[in-house]
């Protein structure tokens, strides 16, 4: 078991006792961890190495944030991720408060080429924030956002949350594409793309990125933008964390009303194929401010069809943008709402579980009379489970950007399809996920690649062409900045040198 060791005045003990139990003793105190034995660990090879007890307490003592060891009151805690099922035990843990940790931590790793994963909101469907035997790096101390509303720009800290975005960027009416679960980590969704309920009329989240501080393997920290470290700069909008620890990003805002206009629809399966006819057409000939998402789902009482919308715009003229949804088929349930726009943003945080699941995703370009067949003549009701495939809308602005001008490729793209099956936590999911790969197979036929935040089990080589055209380009970066593959649990662009 490790121990703590406190290094205290007689003055700062008496303030520490004065303070009331919930504040955070780690904000007046620096609390090091004391290092007893070596420490095992593995390597990104997957070798076994160990640490030497004075190289890891060494390393504890450069921290302003916190190292914490198997043992060590929470670990536990902070090795987890969203998704339960993955139950990882890093070797290593550690918190970071600012770049000067992640310098260090980044250093340390390099020197052992350890394997590394890093953590910011923990969403990541395939658990690649964390990792067995290798250091995980904790951002979610480095959390801090600050508007400049004269130049309509923020600067947001690395292990941000979408939600904390979001609520100091309306409070002067401003805004940037920002998710639909507020506490997703702003790191990970911008650097693998970012779409989000504005992202039609702002484009993506990585669109919106006007510079990124990065430490890269070799420890330095860059600033990258369209001037400096413009290839870097490339590479982080859509190459994910392929290159470094993003830890500040800044953002271009722009001005937005708060309110806007929510409104769901839902219809019963057996108007499915109509439905989603309809949604085909109203979806991809949405004006900017109108974001148009919606499914098809399957559970034990049978199937539900759903069309739902944001809209941003001119709150007079949402009336006759809902009249065609109502008349697209019988609708059994309608909630249309004018609401606070970051209210909005955090309606999905409740239902957005992370509870045990298999999903696939993947880009079509328009939702075809063939595509709808093959969702619905597929879909089996179960009590056993809940089965659904969802639309994540795109187009506007994000479809005016060059493929090229970001390592973020498909743009072409009107629709990101998303397919899930969930099931309740500690019951054997094989027949479900047999299910929902055998599902899979007639649907991918009319998909363009996928959405690498979707990432979860594809092969290499679907990973390399996933990028298209800009493939080489990425691998010319992480050459250049990461030849040792240190950062890899990710979309991993491997290095050819």
């Amino acid at each position: 078991m490790h121990r703590r060791r406190f290094v205290q005045s007689g003055l700062a003990a008496a303030i520490i006792a004065s303070l009331p139990a919930k504040q955070s003793l780690a904000a007046l105190v620096n609390l090091t961890t004391e290092v007893s034995a070596d420490v095992p660990a593995i390597t990104g090879d997957g070798a076994e190495v160990v640490l030497k007890r004075s190289a890891v307490q060494d390393l504890s003592n450069s921290l302003r944030g916190q190292l914490l060891l198997r043992g060590d009151d929470g670990y536990d805690k902070h090795r987890r991720v969203l998704y339960p099922e993955y139950d990882k035990y890093p070797g290593l843990i550690v918190r970071c408060t600012g770049s000067a940790d992640v310098r260090n931590a980044v250093n340390f790793a390099r020197a052992d080429k350890l394997l590394v994963a890093v953590k910011c909101g923990g969403h990541g469907a395939a658990g690649m924030a964390t990792c067995d035997g290798g250091m995980l790096i904790d951002l979610s101390l480095l959390r801090n956002v600050r508007v400049d509303p004269i130049a309509r720009t923020a600067d947001v800290s690395g292990g941000s949350l979408l939600g904390h975005m979001d609520h100091d960027t309306m409070a002067y009416g401003l805004v940037t594409t920002a998710g639909t679960v507020s506490h997703t980590g702003v790191a990970g969704l911008t650097l693998g793309g970012g779409f989000g309920r504005v992202g039609r009329r702002f484009g993506l989240a990585l669109d919106n990125v006007l510079e990124v501080d990065i430490i890269t393997t070799d420890g330095e920290f860059r600033r990258a933008n369209k001037d400096e470290n413009s290839d870097l700069y490339w590479g982080v909008r859509g190459g994910g964390g392929n290159f470094g620890v993003v830890t500040s990003f800044k953002f271009q805002l722009h001005p937005m009303q708060r309110q806007v206009v929510r409104g769901r629809f839902t219809f019963p399966g057996s108007e499915a194929k109509e439905v989603l006819n309809f949604f085909a057409e109203y979806s991809e000939n949405a004006a900017d401010d109108l974001y148009v998402s919606g499914g098809i789902a399957a559970g034990a009482n049978g199937l539900s069809v759903s069309v739902s919308i944001i809209y941003s715009g001119p709150l007079d003229k949402a009336e006759g943008l809902l009249e065609p949804i109502r008349k697209a088929g019988t609708v059994t349930a309608e909630d249309v709402r004018t609401l606070d726009y970051v209210f909005v943003q955090k309606m999905g945080d409740n239902t957005d579980v992370r509870s045990v699941a298999a999903s696939k995703s993947g880009f079509i370009g328009s939702l075809t009379p063939q595509l709808v067949d093959a969702i619905i003549s597929g879909m089996e009701p179960h009590p056993g489970r809940s089965h659904s495939v969802a639309f994540q809308q795109s187009g506007g602005a994000i479809g005016r950007v060059a493929a090229d001008a970001t390592a973020f490729p498909h743009r072409d793209s009107k629709s990101n399809m998303l397919c899930g099956v969930r099931w309740p936590f500690g019951k054997e999911g094989g027949e479900h996920r047999a299910y929902v790969e055998d599902y899979w197979k007639n649907i991918e036929p009319h998909t363009i690649g996928f959405y690498t935040n979707d990432l979860l089990k594809e092969s290499q080589g679907e990973v390399n062409s996933n990028y298209l055209g800009n493939y080489r380009r990425l691998v010319e970066i992480k050459n250049k900045y990461d030849p040792g593959n240190l950062f890899r649990r990710n979309a991993n662009i491997q290095p050819s040198v």
